[in-house]
């Protein structure tokens, strides 16, 4: 199963820490506990819910220490231990052999101690290279990304506790919180590595993006800012074939800056609109908020850095030079249009793509 995917250096890796020395320990598990002395076998394969060094986490470590320096992906060694569970029910089943309760939470286990010695080893090694390549870019804004990662993560801790107090289940309204927590930091995440390539001066990586998925994923992201509250958010509807050709990271951190401006400064019970359509030779989306209509003075200079004309001077006032610079990363341009007394209206215009901005893209 797991040779199957196609895999970075998968004959120059050694398999030494792999899924055989696994499959060899998870017997020997077995074995111990069929005896008296089945408390012996934690040391082997650790307790339920970890805490404690076993050889099977000490193992998984080393694996993916080797995996690492291989240019695998956390994802890809989670699924191969996904794997040994799949095929394990699936022999059991094929040859009728039954799994008791206990041999099936032993498995279990085994896998969930295996992975998290995995994770814990790729957080330890991405953070310390993440660390050095985004210092510089992520410094001025370490302290509010600080801020809202804390609030999405307190809220998910709260969400989990009780999930595994019993009291609760995944379906329900904790469940949906616990959602809403992982997603908005997801968001906060990409919207911030956008950042740091910008800034970096990364090019882009753009690619064809059917604009109807593109603003619905927009639009889910919105409704997790807790600016929003209070104001109605409307995304009007567009062609399913018009394509934009940007990269998609650097655009959702675009657009996402733009009503992130419009959430902190629009009237509250009022209305914000997301709003994209085809011109002749680009593609534009727009943004229109309340917030009253502009101060006096050049409306260009809303987008340069640190400009903070309203009431409201949270933030570092780079949100709208970001969104710029990402913009025009990708060939395109950003302008601001005041509606004197209503609000103003932001937008991006980019370029068709070279094939034409209406594709079918596969499935």
């Amino acid at each position: 199963m797991a040779a199957a995917r196609v895999q970075p250096d998968r004959d120059k890796l050694k398999i030494s820490h792999g899924i055989p020395l696994f499959l060899d320990q998870l017997i020997e598990t077995l074995l111990i506990e069929q005896t008296a002395e089945s408390a012996r076998s934690r040391s082997l394969s650790g307790i339920s819910g970890g805490g404690l060094s076993s050889e099977i986490a000490d193992t998984a470590t080393l694996r993916s220490r080797e995996l690492l320096k291989s240019g695998f992906t956390l994802e890809q060694v989670v699924r191969e231990y996904g794997d040994v569970c799949q095929a394990i029910t699936n022999r059991a089943s094929e040859t009728r052999a039954p799994i008791a309760v206990e041999e099936f939470r032993t498995l279990n286990r085994c896998l969930d101690n295996a992975i998290a010695g995995a994770v814990t080893e790729f957080s330890s090694q991405h953070v310390t290279a993440a660390a050095e390549e985004a210092f510089n870019a992520l410094n001025s804004r370490l302290g509010p990304l600080a801020h809202e990662l804390r609030n999405y993560l307190h809220a998910a801790l709260h969400a989990v506790k009780a999930i595994k107090a019993g009291n609760v289940g995944m379906g329900g309204a904790t469940g949906a919180v616990l959602d809403r927590s992982l997603l908005g930091m997801r968001n906060l995440i990409d919207s911030s590595l956008a950042e740091v390539r910008v800034t970096a001066g990364i090019p882009p990586r753009a690619q064809s993006i059917r604009l109807a998925d593109f603003l619905g994923e927009i639009e889910a992201a919105a409704a997790l800012d807790p600016r929003a509250a209070g104001i109605k958010l409307t995304v009007t509807p567009v062609d399913l074939d018009i394509v934009v050709y940007a990269d998609p990271e650097m655009l959702a951190s675009a657009v996402g800056n733009l009503l992130q401006n419009a959430f902190k400064f629009t009237k509250r019970h009022t209305e914000v609109t997301l709003h994209a359509y085809l011109g002749e030779d680009r593609i534009f989306i727009e943004v229109k908020d309340h917030c009253g209509g502009l101060p006096p003075g050049p409306s260009e200079n809303l987008l340069r850095p640190f400009a903070q004309k309203g009431n409201d001077r949270s933030g570092l006032g780079l949100g709208l030079e970001i969104c710029r610079r990402s913009v025009e990363a990708n060939h395109g341009t950003v302008s601001v249009r005041d509606l004197p007394g209503i609000g103003c209206v932001f937008t991006i215009a980019l370029p068709r793509d070279a094939q034409g901005a209406r594709l079918t893209l596969a499935t």
